[in-house]
């Protein structure tokens, strides 16, 4: 699933940076607010998509399985955990406040004059992103507390099996309830946290980062103008 959003934020790059060769659609102005915006998702998805990767580590790491229906209710014995999750989704997603809605927001403002069709498809991919992540967080944080069973028998990250037939007896490879799911680490926290936080600083403080890429930016829509 983070795989796919990746994919979803990448052609939010590819519609900033295609813009930017749109000479006879859009003014030089527009062009590089959309360029600026694909650079700044670049930077935006590195943190965020990055922490997730890393969250979704966890998750095997304690029960060597990525599929859903193995996890729930992890915001009880794992709260820092959650908290790290939603915060990545939530940024993700480009909530305001995040790294993620300032990139997403120049990308559409500029390239809205150059692609306008492309813009406004691409916009679609907001409400998809959002509804892919909101199901996570509920799949995995609420409801019953349930963990990967330690003797289960698929550690392959497809998903359960209804049955696996070992030495003639028939495994039942259904979830079981448990709340034996360790929290997140020192190492692990060192790792996921500074990269929210500089996911929120981006977010919050923008001229920052916008100081070192609107030069940049600058310099491709004039080269491709040419």
């Amino acid at each position: 699933m983070i795989a796919y959003t990746s994919v979803n934020h990448m052609g939010y790059v590819l519609l900033g940076l295609g813009s930017a060769g749109l000479v006879a659609s859009a003014d030089e102005g527009a062009r590089t607010v959309a360029t600026v915006g694909a650079m700044y998702q670049m930077v935006s998805h590195g943190l965020l998509t990055g922490a997730l990767f890393l969250l979704s580590g966890v998750l095997w790491s304690r029960g060597r399985t990525y599929a859903f229906d193995r996890w729930g209710g992890l915001a009880r014995p794992a709260p820092v955990f959650a908290a790290c999750l939603a915060v990545a989704a939530f940024g993700s997603l480009g909530l305001p406040g995040f790294s993620g809605f300032i990139a997403e927001f120049q990308v559409f403002t500029g390239a809205l004059q150059a692609a306008p069709v492309a813009t406004v498809l691409a916009v679609v991919g907001i409400l998809v992103t959002a509804g892919l992540f909101l199901l996570a967080l509920q799949r995995l944080l609420t409801g019953d507390t349930v963990v990967p069973s330690e003797t289960d028998p698929d550690e392959t990250g497809e998903g359960p099996a209804s049955e696996r037939t070992d030495g003639g007896t028939a495994i039942a490879t259904q979830p079981r309830t448990a709340t034996r799911m360790a929290d997140l680490r020192g190492h692990e926290v060192a790792s996921i946290v500074p990269l929210l936080v500089l996911a929120l600083v981006f977010g919050v403080l923008p001229r920052a980062l916008l100081d070192v890429l609107e030069p940049a930016a600058m310099a491709v829509v004039e080269l491709v103008s040419r």
